[in-house]
Formats: structure tokens, sequence, C-alpha cells
């Protein structure tokens, strides 16, 4: 006699694989006959970090304003929080940047607010906080981005690097999902330059934020990015890790990296 198997049980499923925060599509921009991106692909998955890595004038900043919708693409498809961004009005792109926000190289501060003004902005305009609120807030974001003693002052009295510092806690009283650096080392000593890339390290793990960092600084880049994209002539010659970089083939690559290691014998 022959007995009924007895009914498999369902394996759990596994989990869905994380999709992409931020996707290039092959995104091309030029302006006029100046071709700045051509079919440029890379991707940026939740709480990472990726550095967008090359020489001036190569698209890199030009990648984030893409993302920030302040330009638009001329062909490609761009996402950013699951949401195609391509052809999205002004008006839409509001709510992506309550969730995407931007630290400008000049730190873009208002310069008739103090510092404690500055980071509480974003606070206000949002609602919903007591004054008590957003000033218990305030002082524990310049706390965590060590300019806690300079929320009196105003941005004028500030030095470049304490500016980002500022621009930095003013991005994340927004409370974003990520943050997008247009070279936060750019025209600081090398302290403050070390210090930012701690602090930009540390709020990563520490808040879980996904992160794009735009920069020249082959150094901050080995300390920060989980992947690398690196842009010459309009096109990513190379999007992968950092580990991979450093074997990389590409002349121009090769020169980035001999240059870095002669600042640093220096």
């Amino acid at each position: 006699m022959m007995c009924n198997p007895a009914p498999l049980s369902p394996s759990p499923s596994a989990p869905a694989p994380a999709r992409p925060y931020i996707e290039f599509r092959e995104v091309s921009k030029s302006f006029g006959d100046n071709h700045v991106l051509g079919r440029v692909s890379f991707n940026v998955m939740p709480a990472e970090t990726v550095c967008i890595l090359g020489r001036s004038g190569v698209g890199k900043s030009v990648s984030l304003q893409i993302l920030m919708g302040f330009l638009k693409a001329d062909s490609g498809r761009v996402i950013v929080a699951d949401q195609d961004i391509t052809h999205f009005t002004e008006e839409q792109m509001e709510a992506i940047r309550k969730k995407v926000t931007m630290v400008f190289q000049n730190g873009a501060l208002f310069d008739s607010l103090t510092v404690g003004e500055n980071v509480a902005f974003p606070l206000r305009e949002s609602g919903g906080l007591s004054e008590e609120q957003i000033y218990e807030i305030v002082d524990g974001l310049l706390k965590m981005v060590g300019v806690e003693q300079m929320r009196d002052l105003l941005p004028s009295d500030l030095s470049t690097g304490m500016k980002r510092s500022v621009a930095i806690a003013r991005a994340l009283a927004a409370r974003p999902e990520c943050i997008l650096y247009d070279e936060p080392t750019t025209m600081v000593d090398p302290l403050m330059a070390q210090l930012l890339g701690d602090l930009i390290k540390r709020l990563k793990i520490q808040l879980n934020l996904t992160s794009v960092v735009v920069t020249h600084d082959m150094r901050l880049a080995h300390k920060l990015a989980d992947r690398v994209v690196f842009l010459h002539e309009g096109e990513a010659i190379f999007f992968g890790t950092y580990a991979d970089m450093e074997k990389s083939p590409e002349p121009i690559i090769r020169e980035f990296l001999a240059l870095d290691e002669l600042k640093i014998e220096a």
C-alpha cells in the first residue's frame, strides 16, 4: 500500500534583493558643442557611498545637478528613490529634494543668518516643531559636526572648512535619506580635509545615509567609497570598488593614483 507523500512545506522566501537608491542609465548631457556626459551609467545602493572621480570639467558636478533636477539629461534615464525623475517638473522635484539634499562647494549658507539660524531653517520650513524643539535639534546637529561653539556666529566669521561643516548640519536638519557632496575638501587645509572626511564617514555609519561624493581627492575617495565612478572625456571609464580601481590599467587612472602617491611622499 502506497502512502501519499507528505506535502512539502514551503521554503522560506529569500529576502528580495535591495534595489538601487540612485541609477544613472546611459545619461548624456551637452552644453552646445561641449559634450559633458556620454551614455554614463552607474548606481548607488541604499546606505552606500559612491565617489565620482575625475579631472575638472568631466561632468562630476553636472551629475549631481542632474540628480537634484537643477539640470535635465539630454537622453537616458535618472532614477532616484524608486522614481524615474528624468522628466520631473520643478514641483515634482520638491518631494525628491525632501529625501535627497546637497552640500554645495560654497556651503550656500544664508549670509544674514547665524550658524544656528541656518541649521534651523529647514526645520522651520517643515513645520510642526516648537522653538524649544528646534534649538534642541540644532544644538545636537552642531555638536555632531563639531561646531557647537559657533552657533551664534555669522557665516562670514567662519573658515571654508567650518562653513562646510555647518552646511552638512543644515543638510541633516532636513532628515534626508541621501546626501550629495560637491567637492567637500576643495580649498581647505589638509587637517580640515581629514576632519570633513571623518565626519562624512561617521554620519554614513551612524545614520545609515546613502551618499554620493564628487571629489578629485583620491585619499578622500579611499576613505569613503564603497564604490567609485571614474569619469574621463564624458565617459564612465571605471565603476567598481576602490581596490579594483587600483588594479585598473587605464592610463588616466594610473596617472591619478601616481600623483596621489607623490602627494603622500611629499
